[in-house]
């Protein structure tokens, strides 16, 4: 048979949100590759999804049918049943919680997995709030932290279009994996380069990007606001902030740089471990280019100082009223796409006074039972919690009890997986239709199926509509199609729609969200800041309500800890996150400074153990100063197969430690120390 060429979209954790070409053969894929319908990623797409698509959608860990546990949990025996006596053993099950204990000792325990509008959080919210259920606030795992800095200081709105990149004659890549995660931004930054253009990189790892580099300033990690605020420092000093811009769009500029003024570069530099020269050299090119582009990663949030750390990195181009005419900071994206998540998710089916969670303390909830009601009923779905949450040990604990039923849905038989007592099969994103926004450009795109779902499996909207009548819900949303839900995740009256239905969008070419006056947005262009003020707050009354009085400013905390070591956990090229299976068997290296490895003598390719209080795991060890003296690092998203202590880098990591903002998790404030395993 023939290839046939279909149109789709891929939908992983993941700022791009590439359009994609699927090659298929007899209802099977069989090749993976970019295509131009959406121009910013316009063919280009990943190592990761090129070559793993066909073993992660037909590969021998893709559960295809309904299954009851049959072992101890984790122990990965399972029988197969079917959908009805699944739905059935779920009704009884979670039924007998909530006679015995109330709604509000079940929960959805769910993040990431797909980011497609329809898969990642409608019809199963719908289900949860009308069930009762407790609520959970994601967004303390990952990219709270983040969303809170912007907002707190520019509103909520879109800064610009990662396409300014290719015309900056300055570009910034802030705590940003971005070779790895970010791939279409580099390469929008190399053309950049060609032209003449700087590339600054602010990491502590010497990451593909940071190589490129005209200067890569490896600061120690944590001390990203100490950066910002003496580079603000220098920049005044030096005569080059724009007061006029100040004086009419910044709030909180004397208090900011009150703080700012006792970080001269000499001690900024003393604290951040980089020579001072590199301080003053940053603040010379920010002064001197014109267009900058500012891109700040998610490494910059992950730790007790990440929401200062980025409100001080991107006070910078306010400070210098560099923002609009092609300067801006690639941020904010999401806010760009016109969602109407009330519409799709239905919070008004819920009871009034349901309970929130913070998704980082859910295996402390199960573990210590610390709860009234307590939980006991769990819905795992578009997540691997005992991979991807902090302190691992205490989330595995928590889902080995017996007296927890849990419901698993995912498409393969993950780690958590194996501690369900119910797992239900879900269909691939090539299995159904989704509309995707993105939280790292501009571009709406929709999806339809390439296949139809393997062996039983059903798409996340499907499984929940199941549940929900399985239940008695019988409200008409519990009916709603697909197609229906897509017209209720985004307003079909908006002017970029030019009239047509979100379930309606040409599935070969994506939609621009622009401005309202039909240009790209962009930040003091055509958009301005939604923050109380109308200005850009540097002082935020409004984090300060949310958060706590310390949040008013930036802010900094010295580290803390009890052991010597470091660890950051950027992100792999081969996994996104804990998902596309090959790259989750084989365990990521430990990064170390070669002065670290002489002082506890130890040579590369030693088998080493890397522990805390909370854990210890074995990996291959990698001597190199990609990473700075007193730090170490090691990709994120391996599966507890890699390590013989069956633990990974989760383990180290304090689920108690909390950033600034949001509640964040710290992946990357985590004490450690190292040795000869």
């Amino acid at each position: 048979m023939a290839l046939d060429e279909r149109a789709s979209v891929c939908t992983f954790d993941c700022p791009d949100t590439c359009s994609l070409t699927v090659s298929v053969e007899d209802e099977h894929i069989v090749k993976v590759r970019g295509s131009r319908a959406a121009p910013y990623t316009a063919g280009v797409i990943c190592s990761k999804v090129a070559q793993g698509m066909a073993d992660f959608v037909h590969g021998p860990q893709r559960l295809l049918h309904p299954l009851r546990r049959s072992g101890p949990k984790g122990s990965g025996e399972f029988e197969r049943i079917s959908w009805a006596a699944a739905l059935d053993e779920i009704h009884g099950r979670v039924g007998e919680v909530i006679d015995r204990w109330g709604a509000q000792a079940v929960l959805p325990l769910n993040y990431a997995g797909p980011h497609g509008f329809l898969a990642g959080d409608s019809m199963s919210l719908r289900f949860f709030h009308r069930l009762g259920a407790t609520q959970l606030y994601r967004r303390a795992l990952c990219g709270g932290v983040r969303s809170e800095a912007w907002a707190g200081t520019y509103g909520a709105v879109p800064g610009c279009p990662p396409e300014l990149a290719e015309h900056a004659r300055l570009n910034i890549v802030w705590g940003n994996n971005a070779t790895v995660s970010n791939v279409h931004l580099v390469r929008g930054i190399r053309r950049a380069k060609r032209g003449g253009g700087r590339l600054v990189v602010v990491d502590p790892l010497r990451s593909k990007i940071a190589e490129q580099a005209d200067l890569h300033l490896q600061i120690r990690p944590g001390t990203d606001t100490l950066l910002a605020w003496s580079v603000a420092a220098e920049l005044e000093r030096s005569g080059a902030l724009d007061d006029d811009f100040i004086a009419a769009h910044v709030l909180g500029f004397e208090e900011f740089m009150a703080r700012a003024r006792t970080w001269p570069a000499a001690r900024a530099a003393a604290e951040c471990g980089i020579p001072e020269e590199q301080i003053l050299t940053f603040a010379r090119w920010l002064a001197e280019a014109e267009p900058l582009v500012l891109a700040p990663g998610n490494g910059l949030e992950r730790g007790r100082n990440g929401g200062s750390a980025i409100r001080a990195a991107i006070a910078l181009p306010a400070l210098l009223g560099k923002l609009g005419r092609g300067n801006g900071i690639v941020l904010g994206a999401g806010n760009a796409f016109p969602k109407t998540p009330a519409r799709l998710q239905r919070p008004d089916l819920m009871p009034a006074g349901i309970r929130t969670l913070n998704i980082n303390d859910v295996g402390r909830h199960l573990a210590e039972d610390d709860l009234d009601p307590p939980l006991r009923a769990l819905f795992i779905y578009n997540h691997n919690p005992i991979v991807v949450h902090p302190e691992q040990n205490r989330m595995r604990r928590g889902l080995q009890r017996e007296d927890v039923f849990a419901v698993g849905i995912d498409v393969a038989m993950t780690e958590s997986m194996a501690h369900c007592d119910v797992i239900l099969p879900a269909a691939t994103h090539f299995e159904y239709a989704d509309l995707y926004a993105s939280y790292g450009h501009h571009w709406l795109q929709r999806a339809e199926p390439v296949i139809a779902p393997l062996g039983e499996s059903l798409p996340n909207t499907e499984i929940f509509r199941r549940l929900a009548a399985r239940f008695g819900f019988d409200e008409p949303c519990f009916q709603a199609s697909d197609d229906e839900l897509m017209d209720e995740a985004v307003d079909p009256a908006d002017p970029r729609l030019g009239g047509v239905r979100p379930s309606r969008i040409a599935t070969d070419r994506a939609l621009s969200m622009t401005g309202p006056d039909g240009a790209p947005m962009v930040l003091f262009d055509n958009v301005f800041p939604a923050t109380p003020s109308g200005k850009v707050e540097l002082r935020s009354e409004t984090l300060a309500e949310r958060w706590g009085a310390a949040v008013l400013l930036p802010e900094w905390r010295e580290r803390i800890g009890d052991y010597p070591l470091m660890l950051i956990s950027p992100a792999s090229d081969k996994r996104i996150s804990s998902t596309i299976l090959a790259g989750s068997r084989k365990a990521p290296p430990l990064l170390m400074h070669p002065g670290d490895a002489a002082a506890r003598g130890l040579a590369s390719g030693n088998a080493v153990k890397v522990w805390n209080e909370r854990g210890e795991v074995v990996l291959p060890l990698t001597i190199t100063d990609a990473v700075p003296p007193g730090v170490v690092a090691s990709e994120k998203g391996a599966w507890l197969a890699t390590s013989p202590t069956g633990q990974t880098i989760s383990a180290l990591v304090s689920a108690d430690m909390r950033a600034d903002l949001a509640e964040g998790a710290c992946f990357n404030d985590t004490a450690v120390e190292v040795g000869r395993a």
